[in-house]
């Protein structure tokens, strides 16, 4: 039909402006928190980009639901606002005739959401893990940042290095100080750079420095200069990290089976029916009263949005806590959800019979 077509054809339109500035959005907020943790030595600098790429799977299942909320909302509210919506009733079509359209437009939305929840967005968390983990394990003199102390990953050392080369190899004006005990040795280099013997041990050689070497319990220091001082960087074992329920896949999820990995299954499986249920509560919403402004019905919109965001989050902290279970869980905010939808279709279908009868009611009482 000619209303479909246009609809869908503007509900094409608005979404994907409506995507394209969210996710914009989310993506320089991650940019920019992510950016930080390097600054601090938090997160590796060469790992700022694939973290952003995750971390950009992760958000995207909520993302596609909001925007198919506000897409709709817009739409719609725009055809009341325009007499558009007016002109269709007059041809005799009701508020329910934008279910079937609106649902069709929006299920490819919800299929899309739903695999991103429960299949891309637990392995995107897993490689977030993975490469915190890896930088975790790294070797002492690669976890250094520029003008920064940092201590090693064995908490024994301590380094400062005022610059280092683009490959990370070459260090300039190193300080180092390592405690065994009450033994402290302080190490000051002009520079150095990173070895590998043929065994394949590895070296952190400075050159042109001194080693001050005493014990804490006293006040004598033993200084030594060098031209070539090593210190061995001992590698640690890379391990994959230990998975949470955020991480582990779906299948996995019913495996175990803690109460942890229900409550995560009551949220993976709450975004696809979110996104059908806040569609539908898109189309009541869309008719606001002229006389109380354009944006409130986008207020209310939002208000319920984030009423419904939230108590999906208490359930699933329930489902956490054993409070509640998960066959309880997994259904009661959309069962509210859904009777709240078919509560606000209902009165907007009474008040669209009752309308004609009370102006005709009024033209009685006239003559």
């Amino acid at each position: 039909m000619l209303f479909t077509r246009a609809l869908k054809r503007e509900l094409r339109s608005i979404a994907g402006i409506v995507f394209a500035t969210v996710f914009t959005i989310m993506v320089t907020t991650s940019l920019v928190r992510f950016l930080g943790r390097a600054a601090t030595g938090n997160v590796d600098s060469a790992s700022v980009l694939p973290l952003i790429a995750f971390s950009s799977i992760n958000i995207l299942g909520p993302l596609l639901v909001l925007t198919l909320f506000v897409a709709v909302l817009m739409t719609l509210t725009r055809a009341w606002r325009d007499s558009e919506m007016v002109i269709w009733q007059a041809s005799g079509m009701s508020l329910a005739a934008w279910i079937r359209p609106v649902l069709g437009f929006a299920l490819p939305f919800a299929l899309v959401a739903g695999f991103v929840s429960l299949v891309l967005s637990p392995w995107a968390n897993q490689q977030i893990l993975d490469y915190q983990q890896r930088f975790a394990q790294r070797e002492d003199i690669s976890m250094v940042a520029a003008g920064q102390f940092r201590e090693s990953s064995s908490s024994d050392r301590v380094f400062f290095v005022e610059s280092l080369n683009e490959d990370e190899t070459e260090v300039r004006n190193v300080f180092v100080t390592q405690q065994a005990g009450d033994r402290l040795i302080v190490v000051a280099s002009r520079g150095g750079r990173i070895e590998q013997r043929d065994d394949g041990e590895r070296y952190l050689v400075l050159e042109n420095g001194r080693r001050y070497d005493g014990n804490l319990t006293d006040a004598e220091l033993r200084l030594m200069a060098f031209e070539r001082y090593g210190l061995r960087l001992e590698p640690q074992p890379v391990e994959r990290a230990a998975a949470t329920a955020k991480s582990k896949p779906t299948q996995e999820l019913f495996a175990a089976w803690q109460p942890a990995d229900r409550a995560e299954m009551v949220k993976r499986i709450g975004v696809p029916i979110s996104a059908l249920l806040l569609a539908l509560l898109a189309i009541p919403l869309s008719s606001a009263n002229p006389r109380v402004g354009r944006s409130i019905n986008l207020v209310v919109a939002l208000l319920l949005y984030m009423v419904y965001a939230n108590l999906l989050s208490v359930s699933q902290t329930w489902v956490v806590q054993e409070k509640l279970s998960f066959a309880i869980g997994v259904w009661i905010v959309h069962a509210g959800a859904a009777l709240l939808v078919t509560v606000m279709f209902w009165r907007r279908l009474t008040l669209g019979w009752r309308w004609p009868r009370l102006r005709r009611t009024r033209r009685l009482h006239a003559a």
